[in-house]
């Protein structure tokens, strides 16, 4: 099994406290607090006192704020409507977003040139739009959609334009040279950093289409630079961004990918020295920090080689990161280690950071104790100034490059080099083109002034989309300088308060709720969430890695070791255990929620106490990758947790509304012994998930795993014993009875002890244990079943394409396709589908497939040589119904069970009748000239299906979220976003239809049908009166009195 990479760096996720402790001693005291503050002060009055270009983004957000409907419409019409190639959609993406938006200037208010163009442009866009007034409808009626459209356009174009430094390199280099003629008198020649605009690589195409960008940029640039006196660093450079040239730049990948991108990077880096250009290795998220310092590391060895003289190389460090200390000694040591007389210097370019809020939200979804970034504002800009002094620090071996827009770290990086002495043209300044131009040109007129480079983005409105988008957000916050700089509202004292002097009680923003507490304090079951691991830090993936090693170690055959499995269950062995269960369920259910929740309570702590050798064994039997083992594991947590708040709540004694003189109380009970049946493709979590909810609400439990995965299920049984056995109670109350579904689970449904049954699996066996129950004579019996569905995602020519071929992958492949949320139907709007498809095809061929404990595998072997033959059998179904537009080859040396994805054209929704449970994907065309000429015939003929698990909706129109809630019935619709991996108590899960009964699992009113409702009425008159009415409790009284739970 392929090792991970050790790591270079620190843990990311540390104490907080503690690391703004080692942040506040390696900044140490600012040299002249009130000099550095009184230099901000001259600038930031100016710049109040001389309101920006018309074309910087501070004009943008003071006009257009994101907190207001303006601004958010502005964001979003930007991201989208440029890339909607149909006038329909475009219309209907233009009224949703702009309906309730007012881009008229207030009264009195002038607004910039160019800005006040582009909110014309869109107020006429709204003024077209038919809003029933009918003053307004002859002129929609004359202009027509095109028209609003067309406005809308032009609005976001003007707007998007000065974000960009041209749409070409050739554009961008005419533009440079105006911006350096039109540099103040003295002031250093102005540098530029060319970024070519695009989303990273989702696949090899993807990849070598963004490696050609570069190299003709670099060869353009060559053309144009005159080698003089100087390094490279004093010229232009090249920014590169490592997910643009990698579809798999992910820490799982390992040295694998980290190779790679060296070799792609080789060529680039040979034409940029050899012109004597700088080359930039742009910043990335956290998880992939480990990535670029190796492939770093590849680049100076190999420019220390070839290119001895050249300085060009460097890389962009994001003072947000809690590593950033960690990162710049790091790059020290890298520099002075370069196979150099003497050691390489390298360009260090320090920046406040680009994706804080998708950090936050991972490291939520991870579940992770601390986040990888600066939850405060205030200490990333404590850690900006404390890297500063650590990069002067390593001066000359680190060249530092300081980017920002921010007037107070501007002046303390000024005050930090006089300090050290280091001289104005040994560092360099940085900003954005389009922001902050006004205060470094102040900057730039002093006489200490260091030299400035832009960083230039280059591209056409395409690619401008993400970009600007992420630069709206970035300072669009309140928290932002750029932000607050342009409020008037906000004191000068405020914008000049040194972050070293906010202490984190001072801070006027909350920090985000981290993951294990992310539903602490929310929602109708607060609980603490699982603990989580971050798998791209090696060393918490490494103790699992190990307990495979030693517990599952491959056979000859390459198998893995597993466990002797409990035998099967002959019947009479069940008989005895259905008598014992019938036995003690009333004991069980007369012992206090309160015990009972505890248990549950204890049983997840157990759990939770080592991850290792439950994803180990997961990966072993169940088949899965590291990342779904590890999920499961902390769902199956969250179920215990989830079940346990909600019994407490829902099983306490309620008091019922009363007349006078009577006592109503309403107390949930067990309703005897309930036959939980799970399936082998979630074998700990709906296992656990079945029976803790069973248990809990008073029953006692004959749990029957699915006949692949009995050894996970014994594990789970063997620990909820030993839990109960500490707590005192007895373990009669859960037997394992593992056998085949057919034979076991048939002949257990039919036993008039077991008094309700839960059942996750096919459609077919829901119904046959339906028809087993409604034969059986006595009581009716309730059944809880939860089955699949052919789920289908819907993508309008709204959705941006990268964000699609993510969610379709997650969606379709990840698990093998092996759950019942899966995506099985991609319904493309016509007009988009055919790149939107040969985008998929590339992303699909990147997917790795193989072994699933080596932790490289996307997409592993299905469950056994049975399942993996029905999905030949569906394949060539599918064959005959619509061309296989792609089939991944099968690796050489796979395991036998695997079955490689596949992508199937089928002609409509209807083609597809039955679920495929494995990584087989189908997709139809909808829009004019298909079967479904619009999304509301599409919805039609999805209901026609009659299943009801899953669907997800891929756009940017928001009303189109409410329409389909509305207009299917669907268990669970995601938006925008993957839609299997629903999570215990967020998203409930369960469908409807063919698809389930009811209720959700792991929601707030699951526990209700496991359990029965019993009504104790007393008529307390009955003695000759009401004492408390009589007594004056009249709203006591009313209120009832319920006696304490038993």
């Amino acid at each position: 099994m392929p090792a991970l990479p050790p790591d270079r760096l620190p843990h990311p996720q540390r104490d907080a406290a503690t690391a703004r402790e080692a942040l506040v001693a390696r900044l140490g005291p600012l040299p002249d607090r009130e000099a550095l503050r009184a230099r901000a002060r001259g600038w930031i009055e100016t710049l109040r006192a001389a309101p920006p270009a018309p074309w910087a983004v501070e004009t943008l957000l003071r006009e257009f704020p994101l907190s207001r409907p303006e601004g958010q419409a502005l964001m979003r019409l930007a991201e989208a409507l440029l890339r909607v190639p149909d006038a329909a959609t475009a219309l209907a993406l233009t009224a949703d977003q702009l309906g309730h938006a007012d881009f008229a200037a207030p009264a009195g208010h002038a607004a910039p040139a160019l800005a006040r163009l582009g909110a014309q442009a869109l107020q006429l866009a709204q003024a077209l739009l038919p809003d029933g007034e009918p003053a307004g409808a002859p002129l929609w009626r004359r202009l027509g959609g095109a028209g609003v459209v067309a406005a809308a356009l032009r609005g976001v174009q003007l707007l998007g334009r000065q974000f960009v430094l041209g749409r070409t390199l050739d554009e961008a280099l005419v533009e440079a040279a105006r911006l350096r003629r039109s540099q103040p008198p003295g002031a250093p020649p102005l540098r530029f950093s060319f970024d070519m605009l695009g989303e990273g690589a989702r696949g090899e195409a993807d990849a070598q289409h963004h490696a050609q960008a570069y190299q003709a940029a670099a060869r353009r640039l060559a053309e144009g630079t005159t080698r003089g006196p100087g390094g490279a660093a004093g010229r232009d450079s090249l920014s590169v961004k490592l997910s643009a040239l990698h579809p798999r730049f992910e820490a799982l990948q390992g040295t694998r990918v980290v190779g790679e991108l060296v070799d792609r990077l080789r060529p680039l880096l040979d034409t940029v020295a050899t012109a004597g250009l700088g080359l930039t290795i742009d910043a990335e998220e956290s998880e992939r920090l480990e990535g670029q310092l190796g492939v770093l590391e590849g680049l100076i060895d190999h420019a220390a080689r070839r290119h001895p003289g050249w300085d060009g190389l460097g890389l962009a460090v994001q003072a947000y990161q809690t590593r950033v200390l960690a990162t710049v000694d790091t790059l020290a040591e890298l520099a002075c280690r370069a196979p150099v007389p003497g050691g390489l210097a390298l360009n260090v370019r320090l920046v406040k950071g680009a994706y804080w809020d998708a950090e936050i939200g991972r490291a939520q979804a991870l579940g992770l104790a601390e986040f990888p970034v600066w939850a405060r504002k205030a200490d990333t800009d404590l850690a900006y100034l404390a890297a500063a002094r650590a990069l002067i620090g390593h001066a000359p071996r680190l060249r530092p490059q300081f980017a920002t827009h921010n007037a107070l770290s501007l002046a303390a990086v000024a005050a930090l080099a006089a300090d050290a002495g280091l001289a104005p043209a040994e560092l360099e300044l940085q900003r954005l083109h389009g922001m902050g131009e006004a205060l470094h040109r102040l900057r730039q007129a002093e006489p200490d002034a260091p030299p400035l480079r832009v960083y230039a983005p280059v591209g056409g409105h395409r690619e401008l989309l993400a970009y600007l988008v992420r630069r709206l957000l970035e300072n669009g916050a309140n928290a932002a300088f750029v932000h607050q700089l342009g409020d008037p509202a906000v004191p000068l004292d405020v914008l000049l308060r040194l972050p070293d002097d906010i202490a984190p009680a001072e801070d006027p923003q909350p920090p985000p709720v981290r993951g294990p507490a992310l539903l602490q304090d929310l929602g109708p079951t607060p609980r603490r969430n699982a603990r989580g691991l971050d798998l791209a830090v090696a060393a918490e993936f490494a103790p699992l890695l190990a307990r495979f090693e030693q517990a599952h170690a491959p056979q000859a055959d390459g198998r893995p070791t597993l466990p002797p499995a409990p035998a099967d269950t002959p019947w009479a062995a069940a008989d005895t255990a259905l008598a014992t269960l019938h036995a003690a369920q009333p004991a069980w259910d007369a012992v206090p929620v309160a015990r009972r929740a505890a248990v549950l309570d204890a049983l997840a702590d157990a759990l939770e106490a080592d991850p290792a050798p439950w994803c180990a064994l997961l990966v072993a039997e169940a088949r899965k990758t590291w990342p779904d083992a590890l999920a499961e594991w902390r769902e199956t947590i969250d179920f215990a947790r989830h079940y346990a708040v909600s019994a407490r709540q829902l099983f306490a004694p309620r008091a019922l509304p009363v007349p006078s003189g009577e006592q109503n109380t309403l107390r949930l009970h067990g309703r005897g012994v309930w036959l939980c049946i799970s399936p082998w493709n979630f074998p700990l979590a709906i296992f656990a998930g079945q029976l803790l909810a069973a248990l809990v609400a008073g029953n006692t439990v004959a749990a029957k795993p699915a006949e692949a995965t009995p050894r996970i299920a014994q594990a789970l049984v063997d620990t909820l014993h030993r839990v109960l056995r500490a707590q005192g109670l007895p373990t009669a109350v859960v037997h394992l009875l593992p056998g085949p579904g057919p034979r076991l689970g048939a002949a257990l449904a039919a036993d008039a002890r077991v008094a309700g049954v839960a059942f996750t699996g096919s459609t077919a066996t829901a119904k046959a244990l339906q028809r087993t129950l409604a034969a059986r004579p006595g009581p009716i019996v309730p059944l809880i079943a939860e089955t699949g569905g052919v789920n289908a995602m819907i993508v309008d020519s709204t959705a941006l394409p990268e964000q699609v071929i993510d969610a379709v992958l997650h969606s379709s492949f990840r698990s093998a396709g092996q759950r019942c949320s899966a995506l099985r139907l991609l319904c493309l709007q016509a007009e988009t589908a055919e790149p939107l498809l040969a985008q998929l095809e590339d992303a699909m061929r990147s997917l790795r497939l193989g072994a699933p404990e080596d932790p490289a595998t996307d997409v592993g072997p299905v469950i056994d040589a049975r399942a993996a033959a029905r999905l030949a059998e569906q394949a060539a179904r599918l064959d005959a119904l619509g061309p296989c537009r792609l089939r991944l080859p099968r690796p050489a040396g796979s395991p036998p069970e695997l079955v490689a994805p596949g992508l199937w054209a089928l002609r409509r929704v209807a083609d597809l009748q039955e679920e495929i449970f494995g990584p087989l994907l189908a997709v139809t065309r909808w829009g004019p000239g298909t079967e479904a000429p619009d999304l509301d015939a599409l919805l039609d003929q999805i209901q026609a299906l009659g299943w009801g698990l899953t669907l997800g909706l891929q756009s940017r129109i928001d009303g189109r979220a409410a329409h389909l809630a509305q207009r299917l019935r669907i268990g669970n619709v995601y938006v925008n976003r993957p839609m299997t991996g629903a999570v215990v108590g967020m998203q409930p899960f369960g469908g409807e239809g063919l698809s389930g009964t009811g209720p959700k699992a792991g929601g707030p009113y699951t526990l209700l049908r496991y359990a029965s409702e019993r009504v104790l009425t007393v008529n307390r008159a009955a003695a000759g009166g009401d004492l408390g009415l009589l007594a004056g409790g009249w709203a006591r009284h009313t209120a009832g009195h319920a006696p304490p739970d038993p």
